[in-house]
């Protein structure tokens, strides 16, 4: 039986697709029953970011949303699970979490088959529709817009010294997007001293922002990677706060919109 719905995806009217990769929670048996203890809060999940950046809709973004955990297979890795950081991280099948603690228990990971499986219909549609999206909104605008939205935990010793930024921007080093575009964004960042922020800092972009962010091509990507303490509870089972989300749409909203502006500019 095949992985059913490996994403949910909304079209919308303006050339920017928010990509959402690590939302997901969906496991698949074989990962279900050989999680560690450790593992199965799913602490690692991008949690609530599809409630968070729902005002992109309204917008008119496109949305696509991954629904199951990276742990079963992470999708902003590259598919032949090369590292993107000389630093510790974690891979395109994690078998450690982000603290280095194991996901699975001994000699119960997934097979190689099975993760095969993973990669042709979990890894495989998500990175099609994609594709697909941008080459719709090129087709019809002449350019297109990614912006890979993310979260993670404000304090991870394994994978950073103290304290995350609260906002962790990336191009993969100007590389993935038009600097104008960037400066924009970041612009948003500046306007504000409620929350702290970074460029191309221990965050610089994952694959999907590498792969997808060719600027010459008239296709620009961006990453944001937020610190899970203002918008959520960090500690399990870390819900949604409404009231610290809210704040923290007030520098998103403007961010996204100032895409919006800046490709209106470039393109008309």
């Amino acid at each position: 039986m095949s992985l059913a719905d490996p994403f949910t995806f909304t079209q919308g009217n303006v050339p920017l697709l928010i990509s959402i990769p690590h939302a997901g929670t969906r496991l698949t048996p074989a990962v279900a029953r050989g999680l560690t203890d450790d593992a199965q809060p799913l602490s690692d999940t991008d949690w609530h970011i599809p409630q968070l950046y729902d005002f992109a809709r309204q917008l008119g973004a496109s949305m696509l949303v991954g629904q199951y955990s990276r742990l079963v297979i992470d999708l902003n890795r590259p598919a032949d699970d090369k590292p993107l950081y000389a630093t510790a991280t974690t891979g395109l099948y994690p078998d450690t979490l982000f603290d280095g603690r194991p996901t699975f228990k001994d000699g119960q990971q997934p097979d190689d088959t099975e993760r095969k499986r993973y990669l042709d219909e979990v890894w495989q549609p998500y990175h099609q529709q994609l594709q697909q999206e941008l080459a719709r909104m090129k087709q019809q605008f002449g350019y297109a817009m990614l912006f890979d939205a993310h979260s993670i935990a404000s304090v991870i010793p394994r994978l950073f010294d103290g304290r995350l930024p609260d906002l962790n921007l990336g191009s993969n080093g100007g590389e993935s997007c038009a600097p104008g575009l960037m400066s924009m964004v970041e612009a948003c960042c500046q306007s504000q001293d409620q929350f702290s922020h970074v460029l191309n800092g221990r965050f610089k972009g994952g694959y999907i922002t590498r792969a997808y962010g060719q600027p010459s091509q008239q296709q620009h990507a961006v990453q944001l990677e937020l610190a899970q303490c203002n918008y959520m509870d960090e500690k399990a089972p870390f819900p949604y706060v409404a009231a610290k989300a809210e704040q923290l749409q007030g520098v998103l909203k403007p961010m996204i919109s100032a895409m919006l502006q800046w490709g209106q500019t470039q393109h008309q």
